[in-house]
């Protein structure tokens, strides 16, 4: 048995990699994450696989990259051939447990053609992605009456309404009673209607605490996933008014932007909103109060986890499913490659004496979301599908700072033919939408399907503000980076259905058969 027997693994929602005061914010508040990170390994420089939710979690829960998975973007379901991380550890007599969002859609069609999947336990955790799911919650969209559970206990503490979701927890209030929508970013400033007891952080972390102590000794495994701190922007008292806009860095941008992709984002009301400094003066505070909120809870769920023993027997991994522009690049949102949008931080406890020496410590690795299952499966002796899983363990690294890889290269990956405003402003078809970014430490390299590239310098340029790519000086690079990104392409794991034993053993089964073509 490994001396971890539990995994916590908690994942924020939009955090920006650089919205922690152990990565460097100035100003923001958050003293029980900068605990954990104190007691753990900050990797400074984790990417997802895509800055959009839905193909970069499905390449977290899977440890493999969007072209392996094929889940490019929130409404496109994880095919059913799919292994997550919940399936691997209940081959080996474990569940992982959902609290919160996953962002999963199910391949019902494939489902459907088996049949139905007669065995209702198995068919449900095949509609759940592996989750043994004890509350989901990926927000509420739509019109009509809300019936999930934390809608349910939202009514139970009085809020009472057809969406308490959007009504209560999700807008403010106005003078007269009337509902300010969260949508609406002139209204981030109000408090929302909920208490800070009563919000989506806090019911997440107290269903966390609930489960954990009702396990008494015996192991788990928990994905907590707060929605938070993804829009809308607003959040309860006091934490809307703990932050004014000399709290918060100055905007990252440069000229106007210069490529098709960028302009056509650029376009888009999210990002016109943000280009205005009084949205920015006004909306990154309340940002910056759902970080510091989020950090309390978690707070909360380290000193209970610390009163019951069990940050001596926890695996705890922190991290981000992508970032948030917030006017960086005259954007808003997300969805491109620069690092306010697709680094994330990524936060490693492991309490065993083998992860003593990198204690406190920060790493520069370039480390990817697809590292995370790899990292779980290890850190309790499980076996990882060698011949699917694309990432590495992070643990050696925790021992060893020479086992970090010194020559790694990151990709991220990207289909934005769904935005079909975006879509006609560049003439695209919708099998054309796709972009791909390689970034080996200094030099990042954007490939757009039938657009010029982007190349940008993060030794010289960190805000990425300026395209080098048009540079002749720059060709070479641009040559070696876009030869690097087929070498991944062509090296991506295409043949999932049977083990790399298989392949080797197939020769040796073959003869013995006595199968010989070919004898004269």
């Amino acid at each position: 048995m490994s001396a971890v027997r539990n995994v916590l693994f908690i994942m924020a929602d939009q955090l920006r990699w650089d919205y922690l005061g152990c990565t460097g914010h100035p100003t923001i508040k958050t003293p029980n994450i900068d605990r954990l990170a104190s007691r753990g390994t900050v990797f400074d420089r984790g990417y997802v696989q895509s800055p959009v939710c839905g193909p970069s979690r499905m390449s977290f829960y899977t440890g493999r990259y969007v072209s392996s998975h094929r889940s490019t973007w929130i409404q496109v379901p994880l095919p059913l051939s799919e292994v997550t991380l919940g399936d691997y550890l209940r081959a080996a007599g474990r569940d992982l447990t959902l609290i919160g969002k996953s962002h999963f859609f199910p391949d019902t069609a494939s489902i459907a053609r088996l049949g139905g999947l007669s065995d209702a336990e198995r068919r449900n955790i095949a509609l759940e992605g592996g989750f043994e799911v004890l509350v989901r919650d990926d927000g509420v969209f739509g019109d009509g009456p809300v019936d999930t559970q934390y809608a349910n206990y939202l009514r139970a503490q009085g809020y009472d309404s057809p969406n308490p979701w959007h009504d209560f927890a999700n807008s403010a209030e106005g003078p007269n009673g009337e509902i300010l929508s969260g949508w609406n970013m002139r209204h981030s400033r109000q408090p929302a209607r909920v208490d800070d007891a009563h919000g989506e952080t806090a019911y997440m972390t107290d269903r966390a605490l609930e489960f954990i102590a009702g396990q008494g000794g015996e192991p788990w495994c928990v994905h907590l996933s707060y929605i938070k701190p993804h829009w809308p922007y607003i959040v309860s008292a006091p934490y809307h008014e703990m932050y004014s806009k000399a709290d918060i860095p100055p905007v990252n941008r440069g000229k106007a932007p210069r490529h098709p992709v960028h302009k056509a984002f650029a376009d888009r009301d999210e990002s016109r909103a943000f280009m205005r400094d009084a949205v920015r003066d006004e909306v990154v505070p309340i940002y910056m109060g759902l970080v510091t909120q989020l950090d309390a809870h978690i707070g909360r769920l380290l000193d209970r986890l610390e009163e019951m023993g069990r940050l001596d027997d926890t695996l705890i991994l922190f991290t981000s499913d992508h970032g948030d522009y917030l006017g960086d690049h005259w954007l808003g949102d997300k969805e491109m490659f620069h690092d306010a949008s697709v680094r994330v931080p990524i936060i490693l406890y492991d309490p065993r004496p083998e992860a003593d020496p990198r204690r406190g410590a920060v790493s520069h690795a370039l480390v990817q979301g697809v590292d995370i299952l790899p990292t779980m499966l290890d850190v309790l002796g499980l076996p990882v599908a060698s011949e699917a899983v694309e990432g590495i363990s992070l643990l050696p690294m925790l021992a060893d700072p020479a086992a970090e890889p010194a020559a790694r290269h990151v990709f991220s990956e990207m289909d934005y033919a769904f935005h079909a405003d975006v879509r006609a402003a560049l003439g695209r078809p919708v099998d054309g939408c796709r972009g791909y970014m390689v970034f080996d430490g200094r030099w990042k390299y954007v490939l757009w399907e039938g657009l010029e590239p982007e190349l940008f310098d993060l030794e010289t340029d960190p805000g990425e503000l300026s395209d080098l790519a048009g540079d002749a000086a720059h060709a070479g690079t641009c040559a070696r980076l876009h030869a690097a990104l087929f070498d991944w392409i062509r090296g991506l794991k295409a043949r999932t259905t049977v083990s790399h034993d298989f392949v080797e053993g197939w020769q040796a089964r073959a003869l013995a058969s006595g199968i010989r073509p070919g004898i004269w």
